[in-house]
């Protein structure tokens, strides 16, 4: 068991390192003063076109995961198998897009083919290998170097340390390009609509908020036997006081009931709902984020807001069940 957990550490480390070892990279010059990693921002954030990723083999599984990330946050990009381009796959290409061609050895065969036509029509190539020296690095115009010293596999054959120094190269691109642009939660949320992200950010109150016939809604004057009634037979654990222009004016939690019974006895059930409420409850607009609704009730230990319009009027009433139930946390 000691040999499986000491081959479990020996492969995080070499890996780590291989990570840590892109950092110094990063501040390798082209031209002047501007970095390969740089050159390649501005290439893809000066590009009208999309972002195709390309790859063989591993390189092509983290192309595939290279080209989501950057889709994700903002950078428009597909992935394009290296070896179906050369049969009809290249005419998704333009002369305004970027290519970003991956390959640890610089040399695979699939993706030097692609060069030719690449070169013919001008398009942007930003290579990710593992040899400068190489043709692909050669031919293209910025090659991101993601060398290793070693291999994660004893045998030094199988792409482990080199697959992992390439992903995080492209997390790091797409990331760079995300503050570039600007790239906010929002816009996020925009592309992932089913997330939990998308969820917090798009679902909002009235979405979620009980009305009409739902609504547990007292006035001040009912007595509390009635109120119970109210509370037990819409089952939000609450209910809203309100005047005669439906305007709040109070709430009844089952929290109040308890105290109520344990304070009064049997004398709490003849009084009235305006005796036992509590005034100015925490409200909350239907236009606000579901959200901030569950922030409001988790800060004041409470499960639920009344929901009013513009004139104080009740709308609504919101409970935390709802929101939690729509994955909102």
């Amino acid at each position: 068991m000691n040999d499986i957990i000491e081959t479990a550490k020996r492969v995080l480390r070499i890996e780590a390192e291989a990570i840590y070892g892109l950092l110094e990279r990063l501040n390798t010059s082209t031209v002047n003063t501007t970095s390969s990693f740089e050159k390649a921002v501005d290439i893809i954030l000066n590009s009208k076109g999309r972002i195709v990723v390309t790859g063989m083999g591993k390189s092509g599984l983290i192309g595939k995961k290279i080209a989501a990330t950057l889709a994700s946050t903002g950078t428009p990009a597909f992935f394009m198998h290296p070896a179906e381009a050369s049969h009809g796959d290249l005419g998704m290409v333009t002369s305004q897009d970027v290519v970003i061609a991956i390959s640890n050895s610089g040399e695979t065969e699939e993706v030097i083919k692609l060069i030719p036509f690449l070169k013919r029509f001008n398009v942007k190539l930003i290579s990710i290998t593992g040899n400068n020296g190489s043709t692909l690095a050669q031919q293209a115009d910025v090659n991101l170097d993601v060398s290793v010293k070693e291999e994660a596999c004893p045998l030094g054959i199988v792409p482990t340390a080199s697959t992992t120094a390439t992903l995080a190269m492209g997390d790091a691109l797409a990331v760079a390009l995300l503050i570039k642009r600007g790239f906010k939660e929002e816009d996020f949320a925009l592309y992932h609509p089913g997330g939990s992200l998308g969820k917090r950010l798009f679902i909002r109150v009235r979405d979620l908020m009980h009305t009409g016939d739902a609504l547990p809604v007292v006035g001040p004057d009912t007595l509390m036997t009635d109120a119970i009634m109210e509370i037990s037979s819409k089952r939000l654990g609450a209910t809203a006081v309100v005047d005669s222009n439906r305007k709040v004016i109070g709430i009844i939690t089952d929290g109040d009931l308890r105290r109520g019974i344990q304070k009064y006895g049997k004398a709490f059930f003849d009084m009235k709902a305006g005796e036992v409420m509590t005034r100015n409850p925490k409200t909350i607009s239907a236009d606000e984020l579901a959200a901030k609704a569950l922030a409001i009730m988790e800060a004041n230990s409470i499960t639920s807001l009344i929901v009013p319009d513009h004139e104080g009027r009740i709308e609504g009433i919101i409970h935390i069940h709802d929101i939690l139930k729509k994955g909102i946390a």
